[in-house]
Parts: structure tokens; sequence; C-alpha cells
């Protein structure tokens, strides 16, 4: 039974259409199969007395030629609206332009469309900003952008049919209180939530038949899919081995993502290429390493040294056993019955990066030697008003803090919070706050 989850992309649309009043296009950015066309196409049916979506996955060139002249607008609305059976009406009428990036004069014609003032219009795509999507086109100006990620925990829960739970665990970390008794289940309940997911399509799965299995089948259907879009942008085949290496990358435990141990030599022009059109597939989330850990971290940012993760955990936990059957991932298990090994952390390095960048952050960790032959890390580093709030993620129950206690000595005057995610109830440590990892989308 297909389903369609309740979003908080919605909120934000609504705005658009509210305070835009047609002066903007709405651009909904996101990798494939994060559920854009199925919300737009939602927001539309509710919101707009009718709608007209293209997608350019499939139009035809007929369609797809409306775009070449601007010159007669009355012509190309007729003609839409005869292609796709809809009466348009003025200003009660959007137009979606569902994966604009297949036709990018479409795109550019925004400009004009919205000046034109008749209709609304929303865009979705992703691999909206690489090369081969923009060389020819003028980006329009008047298009307002938002970025839809995969399921975050609480529209998770919201897909179970639970609205108490994240509103409950908010207050109880405004009031800094343990969860105690409840502390377990809720912990079983997010790890269920890393298992499978937050792509639509594997939450459907789960719902339809309470088999993780089928989640995992429906979870390689969509990373196949990102394969072959892979390979689409990149014949070589050099992005999709990137994004395939990120398992392996992670559980090196190395500092940074070392692309060399994926694709071999690459001229450094041609590897910041590939790494942007990964970033701009959206299915990742690039950590990078900030060079001097302060308010601005985006103006010390290194391109060079960065950390990458999957958009997704679900979808990480399947391509980390890519080449095995279902039934040899023992993470699946392990994470259910929390018998996770230490060595296996970088999950929920994975999971606190895809909170975090759901919550609208920019993410950025920090490192800095120990002694000749070891380094302090700092995982992820968050701009929080005018200080900063280092973050150390560990997947245990060990309360040490060794990186941390040394950064905060380090940068004693730039410090707001200072927090350890973990796997353990709430609870303080002399400066530290000692934080369940269900909890990092409150930071």
């Amino acid at each position: 039974m297909e389903r369609i989850f309740k979003r908080k992309l919605y909120d934000k649309l609504l705005a658009w259409k509210q305070e835009s009043n047609g002066k903007t296009a709405m651009l909904v950015e996101g990798a494939r199969r994060v559920g854009k066309s199925t919300i737009v196409e939602e927001f539309a049916k509710r919101e707009y007395e009718s709608y007209l979506l293209i997608d350019f996955n499939e139009a035809s060139k007929e369609t797809k030629a409306l775009f070449e002249s601007l010159v007669d607008l009355d012509y190309i609305f007729l003609a839409l609206q005869a292609t796709y059976h809809v009466t348009l009406v003025p200003r009660k009428s959007v137009i979606i332009f569902d994966e604009v990036q297949k036709c990018p004069l479409a795109r550019q014609a925004i400009k004009y469309l919205v000046k034109d003032g008749r209709f609304d219009y929303i865009e979705t795509g992703s691999l909206i900003s690489i090369k081969q999507n923009t060389k020819d086109i003028t980006i329009p100006s008047e298009e307002d952008r938002v970025t839809m990620y995969p399921m975050d925990y609480e529209e998770f829960r919201w897909a179970l049919g639970d609205t108490a739970t994240i509103p409950l665990l908010r207050t109880f970390y405004e009031k800094r209180l343990p969860l105690g008794a409840a502390f377990r289940t809720k912990m079983r309940e997010f790890r269920l939530y890393m298992l499978v997911g937050g792509m639509p399509q594997a939450v459907n799965a789960y719902l339809d038949t309470n088999n993780l299995q089928k989640v995992d089948d429906e979870k390689r259907r969509i990373l196949k899919l990102y394969e072959d879009d892979f390979l689409k942008i990149d014949p070589t085949g050099r992005i999709s081995k990137l994004f395939m290496s990120i398992p392996g990358q992670l559980a090196r435990t190395s500092t940074r993502f070392v692309p060399y141990n994926a694709i071999g030599s690459v001229e450094e022009d041609k590897l910041i290429e590939l790494i942007k059109a990964l970033e701009d597939s959206k299915t990742v989330n690039v950590v990078y390493h900030s060079n001097d850990p302060n308010v601005g971290l985006s103006l010390s940012r290194d391109d060079s040294r960065y950390k990458i993760f999957t958009a997704d955990t679900g979808l990480f936990i399947t391509l980390a056993f890519w080449d095995k059957d279902y039934t040899e991932n023992v993470l699946y298990n392990k994470l259910l019955s929390d018998k996770l090994d230490i060595n296996l952390g970088y999950l929920y390095e994975n999971v606190v990066a895809q909170m975090l960048a759901a919550g609208g952050n920019k993410l950025f960790y920090y490192t800095f030697p120990k002694d000749e032959k070891h380094n302090y890390e700092i995982d992820f580093l968050l701009s929080r008003g005018n200080k900063i709030v280092p973050i150390e993620v560990k997947s245990s129950s060990h309360k040490s803090h060794a990186s941390l206690d040394a950064f905060c000595e380090k940068y004693s005057s730039r410090i707001g919070d200072r927090i350890l995610l973990y796997t353990k109830d709430l609870s303080h440590d002399e400066q530290t706050r000692l934080l369940p990892v269900l909890m990092a989308m409150f930071i």
C-alpha cells in the first residue's frame, strides 16, 4: 500500500506560497526517491484549484521545445493545458517542473514565467548545480530554494502513528532530565529508525511487511538507481566508486576521506568536480575540516579535507553489505539487540550527521595533534550565536572524552555547550553534557 507521509517540507511550501504570492518560484532539491515529487504534488492538490505537473524524465520533445522561445507565453500555456488535459486558473493554479534538471531551458524560463505572474511555479530536482545542468543557462534569481532530506526521526515516528515521542524527548532535553525507565525503549525505537532509514519506500515496506529483509530489498533498489544516475553523470564510474566506498572509508577511522583509495590517481580539478557532483546529488553529507574553529566556520573550510557520510543511515547499512546477502548483514541483528561492535561506531556518526544536516546545519569537524603519531578529533562543530559547540560521538556507553577536553582547553574562549553523544541516558560530567544520540536533533 502506497502512503502519503506527513513531511515538514509541506509547512515550508505553505509559508512560501503565502509570503511569495507569485513573486518567486520554489525549487525543492533532494536526492532521488526522497519524496520530493510526492509531497509537492500533494501540496498542489490541496492548496490550489488546479495544477499541471511536467515530469521532465518523461516529457516529450515537443513539450521541452516549448521553452526554447518565450515570445508567446499564451501559446505555451495553451499547449501545456492541451497536452496535460488541465485547465489553469490565473493566480489559483500551480505549474510543477518535476526533475527540472532534465530541461535546463525550463529552469531558465522561470525568470519570465514568474514575471508574467499568472501562475505559481514549483520545481523539483537533484544534481541541480553540476556543470552539465547549468552550463548554457542563466540561473533565475526569482527562485527560492529548499532542500528535502530523508525523513527525519520525528517524521519517521509520525509514519508509525506516534506523535507523542519527539515532543516528550524535547521536554527531557530542555529540562536536562534523564529518561530513566523509558530510556531503553526509546533507544530501541531509535535504532529501528537507523535500520529502516528515512527513504519513504523503505518506510513503506516496513509498515507493509514488518520485515527488515523486505526493507533491505527496497533500499537496494534505491542504491541501484543512484548507481545508474552516477554513471550517467560520469560514465567512467568514478562517482559511483566514491559513493560505494563510503562505509569502507569510515571503517578505517581515518581523519579524512581518501578519494584515491577508491578511484586511483586523478587531477585535483577533476577530483573537485567529482566530489561536487556527489555532494550536489544530495545522496551524501560532506563534513569539511575547519582549519580555524571559530564562529565563521565556513571562512576556514578546507576543501581538501573532508569526511563523507550517506544522507540516509538506512541506506548506509545496506551499502556496507552491498556484496553480501541480507542474511549475512549482521548489522541488523546487532543494532536491534544493542550488541554493536565498538568498531562500528561510524554508524552513529552517520546518523548524527544526518540529523544535524536535516536541522539545517552546515557540517564541520576538526583535528589537531595529540602526539607525533596520534590526533585528537572533534566529530562535529556547530556555530551557535558567538560561540561554537564541539560534539564528540561515541557508539558505546563510555563517558571518556579526551578530544573534547583537549579542544575546550585549547579554545576555551570560543566554547559554548560541549556535548558528548553516546548510547546511554542523559547525564552531566563537569562541564560536558552527555546526551543520548537520539537527542542530536535538538542541539
